[in-house]
């Protein structure tokens, strides 16, 4: 493996660790696919350090368990905001 991925792998763990970041987001800071992230940190950080690794996917399985609340609240602010628009428009 390229010294730069090993690079990648463990720096992306420490984010997902530190910030408590979804894969979405950790791939929005760094420029990548949701693919590669969660690859990076399954695959790749289980040969380079099993424990980091460990510990981002314990994160990574929170944050799995917990999407759809995040995913309801989406939901409902789009709702709520929609509605406020509906109101300020009624003559």
């Amino acid at each position: 493996m390229k010294a730069y991925i090993e690079e990648r792998a463990i720096e992306i763990a420490n984010y997902i660790i530190q910030s408590n970041a979804t894969v979405r987001e950790t791939a929005k800071k760094f420029g990548i696919s949701k693919s590669t992230v969660h690859k990076d940190v399954t695959e790749r950080l289980e040969k380079i350090n099993p424990r980091l690794a460990i510990q981002a996917r314990e994160v990574l399985e929170l944050n799995k368990s917990e999407r759809h609340i995040r995913g309801g609240l989406a939901t409902k602010e789009k709702y709520m905001t929609l509605s406020k628009n509906k109101k300020s428009r009624t003559f």
